[in-house]
């Protein structure tokens, strides 16, 4: 059997995040869509988004993309968000029997404005 392989890596909230007010907070979270967003044009990423989970979850989000882990990781760690230390990465490599895994052509957020659009 053929597997397909993925990276995928993980947005973890960091623990000693530094404290941020909220307008700045704002300000970083909209670097960070356009970072991800760029990436997703780029072709690099496939998909992304927010994890939710109960209080005290340290997920904060998911990756996918089909490069290899190195180049993954190198890509992520330049996110303003991990930069700035409001996140840390863990990447893997995940293999799925070929075609389970399909990504359609879509559009990524470049803003929280423009994520919360209808």
């Amino acid at each position: 059997m053929k597997f397909d392989r993925w990276t995928v890596v993980f947005l973890i909230r960091r623990d000693d995040a530094p404290e941020l007010d909220e307008a700045t907070a704002d300000a970083l979270q909209d670097a960070h869509l356009t970072y991800l967003e760029g990436l997703h044009a780029d072709g690099r990423l496939l998909a992304a988004g927010p994890v939710e989970g109960p209080a005290g979850t340290t997920l904060a989000g998911i990756c996918v993309f089909e490069g290899e882990v190195a180049e993954a990781r190198s890509l992520l760690e330049a996110d303003p968000a991990v930069r700035v230390g409001r996140y840390r990465i863990e990447v893997i490599s995940w293999s799925v029997p070929g075609g389970t895994i399909t990504f359609l052509p879509s559009r990524f957020p470049r803003s929280m404005a423009d994520a919360d659009e209808p």
